[in-house]
């Protein structure tokens, strides 16, 4: 899912921008006074969209529109064919000399230990951003819901029956995406921190 708007605890669209965009000026157009709020389906970051014109007008003004201009990035040193970038690195002398001392040089060893140490995170990173997504939704849309700190709780400390159960009472569409986005959270973790066997 893309993204995924509500009005109050209604969920009106889901999918990608400009299909949520569209369904939202409907929904303005028909009644101004409801607060409608976007979130990015997958972060739960807010989403702000301008609905003021018609609806050409405010799927013209969406961040990556179509026929949007794009401003090529200023070319610097490195191998742009190979997707290498030349940045500044600050580093010790002792690591400077214990990179020189690799095979390939610095740059082949700096690479090495940024794919090793990203292959060893990436799940607890994914994870971490799991929750924080699914805690972000929750304290925007959930935080006057019964049962929301202890959910919150429940949440990081990864018991998924006992979330479900104290979400269980929250309208179905709240407790849908909040359900859909704990659920990450609690597989990846289950990967990552597997429950010791039994002795």
């Amino acid at each position: 899912m893309d993204f995924i708007a509500f009005a109050a605890d209604r969920c009106i669209a889901s999918g990608d921008l400009s299909t949520v965009a569209r369904a939202t000026k409907e929904t303005l157009d028909r009644r101004g006074d409801v607060a409608i709020l976007i979130f990015d389906g997958e972060t739960s970051a807010p989403i702000e969209i301008d609905f003021r014109g018609s609806p050409a007008d405010v799927l013209a003004r969406l961040p990556n529109a179509a026929g949007e201009a794009t401003i090529p990035a200023a070319r610097g040193p490195g191998r742009p064919k190979l997707g290498v970038v030349a940045r500044e690195v600050t580093l010790l002398p002792r690591h400077w000399e214990w990179l020189a001392q690799q095979p390939g040089g610095a740059s082949v060893a700096l690479r090495k230990l940024v794919e090793a140490a990203r292959r060893t995170g990436d799940d607890k990173d994914r994870v971490r951003q799991a929750r924080e997504a699914t805690y972000r939704f929750m304290s925007v849309m959930a935080g006057n819901k019964p049962h929301y700190e202890e959910a919150i709780r429940t949440l990081f400390s990864g018991d998924a029956a006992r979330f479900e159960k104290l979400i269980a009472a929250w309208p179905a569409d709240v407790r849908h995406h909040a359900s859909r986005l704990a659920a990450a959270t609690f597989q990846q973790a289950a990967s990552v921190d597997p429950a010791p066997a039994n002795r």
